[in-house]
């Protein structure tokens, strides 16, 4: 934390471009610890909330484009060979990777979106992106509009705050709990819907 929060009062927004994008990429870089400091520190004129939001969304945008690019690499013929060769070992099958790219080729606009608003999910999410095929533009937007909202959340809670910024930490941690709380329910409520509608012998 010390280290992030000091390559971002160094270096200004090309330290926080390059944090942000590293966040990307090693999700246990935390955006909630650098972008509240960012938003703090332009309650001294260091930075302007605007240039945050702006030096964040690239930097967020750059570490998309690298997970996006290395899915597009592996590519589905690839993908398909790890299955067979590797996919027992975790259960997974070929059926299961086919019904994972239907839904991601009539979902993934959304997926895309709503993922950057997920804590882990938000940089995870670009490489099914980059194994679907999902046109390069089209990703690009998306990001930047999920992250454009969840960066300005986060460096407006900052200024906000101002000395106090460090609890934009617990609240994201709460706002973590609270997700996963409603996919076990909504995970719950999917099985019991199965088993309800499995045939009685």
């Amino acid at each position: 934390m010390d280290w992030l929060t000091q390559v971002v009062e160094r270096w200004g927004y090309l330290g926080l471009v390059a944090v942000v994008a590293l966040e990307n990429l090693f999700p246990p870089i935390p955006s909630e610890v650098v972008i509240p400091f960012a938003g703090f520190l332009t309650t001294f004129g260091m930075l302007t909330l605007p240039g945050v939001i702006a030096a964040s969304t690239l930097g967020s945008l750059l570490g998309a484009l690298v997970l996006y690019g290395a899915g597009r690499a592996l590519g589905r013929h690839r993908l398909e060979a790890l299955t067979r060769r590797y996919g027992h070992y975790l259960g997974i099958q070929i059926e299961h990777v086919e019904r994972a790219e239907a839904w991601f080729a009539r979902y993934g606009a959304w997926a895309v979106l709503v993922g950057r608003l997920v804590p882990i999910v938000r940089s995870l999410i670009s490489i099914p992106a980059g194994l679907a095929g999902m046109p390069g533009l089209m990703f690009a937007v998306y990001t930047v509009a999920g992250t454009l909202v969840w960066n300005t959340a986060l460096a407006g809670a900052g200024t906000a705050l101002g000395a106090a910024w460090p609890l934009v930490q617990e609240w994201v941690r709460l706002y973590q709990r609270v997700l996963l709380m409603a996919a076990l329910v909504l995970v719950a409520v999917w099985v019991g819907l199965r088993l309800a509608a499995r045939p009685r012998k």
